[in-house]
């Protein structure tokens, strides 16, 4: 009986280990920053309300794009902690939960732009039987790329309610050896499946994977999917220079 014990309370105090470390930011991410940054817009009135809904690449985005955009529109993201930290848009999943109140950021009621993205999550290994994430490339994806679209779908028809100009945003590249694993042609074959729903929807796409590519040595931090303080700027002018032509005036 005791013996059975120890194994249920040894189970029970892995999987809290494992669930603690899956909730943990990665390695890496601009979320290890973001504590000492001030992430609560004061919004200018009478300007556009522009909304960015991502992962952590969008996290390290967001302020060089507020910066760029400043005069031109106020420029949000999903936060919590009472407004001091970023919320990460995670997983198509965590999506379909969190939308409604991403939403409502801030008492926003009308958004003029939302330039949004889910992917990278989606398709990061997992243990199988777990849903921990995990760094053997063998393991499942997280979604699988049929449930990825599907809730994509889900996401732009709840969306494109809000009235605002969509912009969809394509999952960054990465090289091999990332951790969490990730294997780097999974992001091809996803971006390739929420395209085929943007074209389905007619919402406009931010191509960020083509765009900064070709500059992945200079622009991205070893062996990791999160980019160094030039790549996230460059990102962000990417990024500022779609939603401009969308800001009244």
């Amino acid at each position: 009986m005791y013996k059975n014990i120890v194994v249920i309370v040894t189970l029970s105090l892995t999987w809290l280990t494992l669930t603690h470390a899956n909730a943990a930011v990665e390695p890496g991410s601009f979320e290890q920053q973001a504590r000492k940054l001030t992430w609560a817009v004061e919004p200018q009135a009478n300007l556009p309300n522009v909304l960015i809904i991502g992962d952590s690449i969008s996290i390290g985005y967001t302020l060089g794009v507020r910066e760029l955009l400043k005069g031109k529109a106020n420029v949000y993201r999903p936060i919590k902690q009472q407004g001091k930290l970023p919320d990460n848009g995670g997983d198509t999943r965590k999506g379909l939960r969190s939308i409604e109140n991403w939403l409502k950021t801030q008492g926003v009621k009308q958004w003029q732009v939302i330039h949004f993205n889910w992917g990278l999550h989606d398709l990061k290994r997992i243990t199988k039987g777990m849903g921990v994430k995990s760094n053997d490339a063998n393991q499942p994806a997280k979604l699988s790329i049929k449930q990825y679209a599907k809730n994509l779908e889900e996401l732009v028809k709840r969306l494109q309610l809000t009235g605002a100009k969509l912009i969809f945003a394509t999952t960054t590249p990465y090289p091999t050896g990332v951790t969490p694993s990730r294997i780097p042609n999974d992001a091809v074959l996803y971006n390739q499946a929420a395209l085929a729903v943007m074209a389905r929807h007619q919402v406009q796409v931010n191509d960020l994977y083509n765009k900064i590519k070709p500059n992945l040595t200079t622009l991205q931090q070893p062996v990791n999917v999160h980019f160094n303080k030039q790549g996230s700027q460059f990102l962000a002018e990417k990024v500022s220079e779609v939603i401009k032509p969308y800001l009244a005036g």
